[in-house]
């Protein structure tokens, strides 16, 4: 009996239990919401004062707590009731979701994929389109609760929106992020708050290099979709001469390697030029014929973009620039560039 074979069952083990507890979950929900619905029917079947809501909510939980144990306050059920009265209203497109017709639907036909706690976080979410956007990009990555909460606090949604051509904000909330060309994945700015880095301190590149490393799990969630790791301080040489590229992955829905620079400082024209020489590099020595051409990103403290757009052709694809922060951005400021 080998080794692989014992992992093999364990995996299948631990993959079920996984899918117990979500259907558990899931049902929890459905659950949640039925009762939510039942109190505002109650509500408006008698007398509609607050005083009456009050009074339903209050002697609710204390047949359900003597009945069901804790988790039936009256502040929960409030929730309840607001989960219901946000969620009857509200549709998202089931096709982005494959495991869609294994679940019930409500009356309305809406369909649930995450935890209660998931939800309690996204009806703290006014905006519609960026709810919906949240909820199905926690749904088609597995995020905790954890990562959900980290995604909205470094402002995901106004992040990505600022990055994609205005005619594709629209698709964030009904499809949530679509990677099909090499600006899908680019971010601007990349947030780094997990470093622990203050936004003014005195570090060097092999400090936020390390960094990184020493945090590559939240980093990749940082990148976002199909990203696997390749290597560190990767050294490229031709004509007797050595050059190394900070860190190096591979984009799996983009089939192609994606190379990052890192700079402390504000970006010179000399560091695309570096870049597009690494980039050449990896086009002509290391992709395979069926692989996609290399993206590469430098990572910068500071950027003045109309270096940028003299330096690289105006038919670019490959080069991208972006800025980097170490601190949570304000979602007021982002969403203040985003209207304007």
């Amino acid at each position: 009996m080998d080794n692989n074979f014992l992992e093999k069952v364990g995996n299948l083990l631990t993959k079920a239990k996984h899918n117990i507890k979500t259907a558990v979950n899931i049902s929890m929900v459905y659950t949640y919401y039925e009762i939510g619905k039942m109190i505002v029917e109650e509500e408006q079947n008698g007398n509609q004062r607050a005083e009456y809501g009050q009074y339903i909510l209050k002697n609710l939980s204390a047949y359900l707590t003597e009945n069901f144990g804790r988790g039936y306050s009256a502040d929960n059920l409030k929730l309840m009731r607001r989960f219901y009265s946000i969620y009857s209203h509200d549709s998202i497109g089931e096709t982005m979701f494959p495991q869609s017709e294994n679940l019930p639907s409500t009356e309305t036909g809406r369909k649930f994929y995450l935890s209660w706690s998931h939800y309690l976080k996204l009806m703290r979410i006014d905006n519609i389109d960026e709810r919906h956007f949240y909820e199905i990009e926690a749904a088609k990555n597995d995020w905790s609760l954890s990562e959900l909460k980290r995604q909205f606090n470094t402002s995901l949604f106004e992040r990505l929106a600022l990055s994609s051509d205005k005619e594709k904000i629209k698709t964030l909330s009904s499809s949530g992020q679509i990677i099909e060309n090499p600006s899908d994945i680019v971010k601007d700015p990349y947030v780094l708050e997990f470093l622990g880095l203050p936004e003014l301190a005195q570090y060097s590149e092999t400090d936020l290099e390390k960094g990184i490393i020493d945090n590559l799990q939240k980093f990749l969630l940082e990148l976002g979709k199909g990203f696997t790791f390749v290597g560190r301080q990767v050294r490229l040489t031709f004509n007797e001469e050595h050059f190394r590229c900070d860190l190096v992955f591979y984009n799996r829905l983009l089939k192609c390697f994606v190379l990052f620079d890192l700079k402390i400082g504000e970006l010179k024209h000399q560091d695309i030029g570096q870049m597009q020489m690494y980039v050449n590099f990896y086009d002509r020595n290391v992709k395979l014929d069926d692989e996609n051409k290399t993206i590469g990103i430098i990572l910068c403290k500071d950027k003045n973009q109309a270096v940028v757009e003299m330096t690289l052709p105006e038919d670019n694809t490959q080069i991208f620039a972006s800025k980097y922060q170490t601190v949570l951005p304000s979602k007021e400021e982002l969403k203040n560039l985003l209207n304007s």
